[in-house]
């Protein structure tokens, strides 16, 4: 079984958290993520900050230009990363990098293998042409990063197949098309099936991997209702999101502000 989520009951949902570096500053998210890891909240996407992203929402969108503003790239989030993550202990870090904005420039194996000397636990590159990957696969393998894959319900059979076979930290599914920041919107019969049928091929493998469920997920109630559906665990983005541009304009601890949004999220999370 794949590290992420690997430490959860099989009756516990697991718990991932979306946060741009740099949205709050790295300072404050260097708290953040000391928070998070010792609450026990299993995963933290952290995005590569990257302007006018396709799929995502104002609140998020907003969130990546404060970070913009701050000077943030790839060189800064890896030092980042580098300084906190042998620090902890539970949470694990899945850098999330936008191929046209901050790949694009460079070579695969040079990226993925700066991304591995990060110490990241998992690597999920938005946006990555399929022409390209082959090469980022191998570059991964080669390197031993875990890789995050993506798929849709909606998606071809063959590209469920292959973001299935091809995920070694975990399977992200995304629950619908459209932008981050709505309600969790998707078929609930859809998903249950499109869960059980990508099940049938992560069980299949050598190592099993988990599945991931995202987009619209904001509560609480969410999060066990995918669990129910048959996911690990579940993402949760804009919503947790928007709780740190809340503290931020208000001049609230953020760091209190967070922990008080994932505790909200999670019954499972240690205490602060």
């Amino acid at each position: 079984m794949s590290a992420f989520f690997a430490r959860r009951p099989p009756d516990q949902p697991g718990l991932a958290v979306f946060l741009n570096a740099g949205d709050p500053p790295l300072p404050v998210l260097a708290d953040v993520m000391r928070m998070l890891d010792d609450c026990r909240v299993d995963c933290l996407e952290l995005a590569v900050p990257f302007p006018d992203s396709v799929t995502d929402g104002p609140v998020i969108r907003r969130s990546a230009q404060r970070a913009l503003a701050e000077g943030v790239g790839l060189d800064e989030v890896l030092d980042f990363l580098g300084g906190i993550l042998p620090r902890l202990r539970h949470l694990k870090v899945a850098l999330l990098a936008d191929w046209s904005h901050t790949v694009r420039g460079l070579t695969v194996p040079g990226f993925v293998r700066r991304v591995a000397d990060s110490g990241v636990d998992g690597l999920l590159v938005h946006g990555l042409p399929p022409r390209l990957r082959a090469d980022c696969l191998e570059a991964v393998r080669q390197a031993g990063v875990p890789m995050v894959a993506t798929c849709y319900p909606t998606s071809a059979a063959a590209v469920k197949a292959a973001a299935a076979e091809c995920a070694t930290a975990y399977l992200y599914l995304v629950a619908h098309y459209g932008r981050s920041g709505g309600g969790l919107t998707a078929d609930h019969r859809e998903l249950a099936a499109t869960l059980a049928a990508l099940r049938r091929t992560t069980a299949a493998r050598t190592t099993a991997v988990p599945i991931a469920v995202g987009f619209g997920v904001r509560s609480r109630t969410d999060i066990a209702l995918l669990h129910g559906l048959g996911a690990d665990a579940a993402v949760v983005g804009s919503a947790g999101v928007a709780r740190i541009e809340r503290a931020l304009s208000e001049g609230a601890d953020v760091v209190e502000e967070f922990h008080t949004f994932a505790h909200t999220l999670s019954p499972y999370s240690a205490p602060y």
